[in-house]
């Protein structure tokens, strides 16, 4: 397990997932993509600097719906073989994905632990006006088998010492936590703010376990797990997105 620890490995997750040990790890923390840019959509004209100008992205695009269940199906196969019998996953979604990623789970025999909603206090606006503007993201939070890990009394912290709820309120990465592109806008349309992954690893990990994120994307699974004192392995498709994680990476431990 040495050659993948602390190391962001290139390719299709589902591969590199096939080449590694069974029980390997003791957590999964991903924001896999959504299928959100199914049609095509890119809005060039928005000046706002959010993500609403860029979900236009090959590796989103699925073609036919089953194709993407599919994909979804076959990379949470493979991360469940290399969850320890007592380890959890934590996958982030949006509508046009989670309830995919809910069903898989549920036929996989998990245990649905959290549904938990991430209230964006800064919202992009809806621009279609067809519809309420879309101001949530979730992350389910599914346990393998018994004893998984919560440590309930850490998390009351985040509440005025009452028990954490499922609805977290946090803004979209703005100012200088948004990676940008040399083009200075957002980098990655999906990067998450490093409270919220913090969170959820030190919500269901302990000191020094393995967190595995097979969709790296620009590294903030990686910057959180070793802040919190957790090893890590990352998998990523794309090279530019690898680039950038790695520099955040080696940017973050200098702080």
């Amino acid at each position: 397990m040495k050659e993948y620890i602390s190391k962001i490995i290139k390719g299709d997750c589902r591969k590199v997932m096939a080449n590694m040990p069974d029980s390997c790890v003791d957590l999964v923390v991903t924001d896999p993509p959504y299928n959100a840019s199914a049609k095509g959509v890119n809005l060039t004209n928005n000046k706002t600097g959010g993500a609403y100008y860029k979900v236009n992205e090959n590796w989103d695009k699925f073609g036919d719906y089953t194709n993407y269940v599919k994909f979804t199906r076959e990379w949470l196969t493979e991360a469940d073989r290399l969850l320890k019998p007592a380890g959890a996953m934590m996958v982030c979604g949006s509508l046009h994905s989670i309830a995919e990623v809910i069903i898989i789970f549920k036929e996989m025999g998990y245990k649905f632990l959290n549904f938990i909603t991430w209230e964006k206090s800064n919202p992009m606006p809806n621009i279609t006006k067809r519809m309420l503007t879309h101001s949530t993201e979730f992350i389910v939070w599914f346990a393998k088998g018994k004893g998984w890990t919560f440590n309930y009394e850490d998390m009351k912290k985040y509440n005025d010492g009452k028990q954490l709820r499922d609805v977290w309120k946090f803004p979209i990465c703005q100012g200088a936590e948004r990676v940008k592109g040399e083009d200075g806008r957002a980098a990655h349309p999906m990067q998450k703010p490093l409270k919220i992954i913090g969170r959820l690893i030190e919500m269901a990990s302990d000191k020094k376990d393995i967190i595995l994120d097979p969709f790296m994307g620009c590294g903030t699974t990686a910057i959180a797990a070793e802040k919190l004192d957790r090893k890590w392995i990352g998998i990523e498709n794309e090279t530019k997105y690898i680039t950038l994680a790695n520099k955040r990476i080696k940017d973050s431990r200098k702080e």
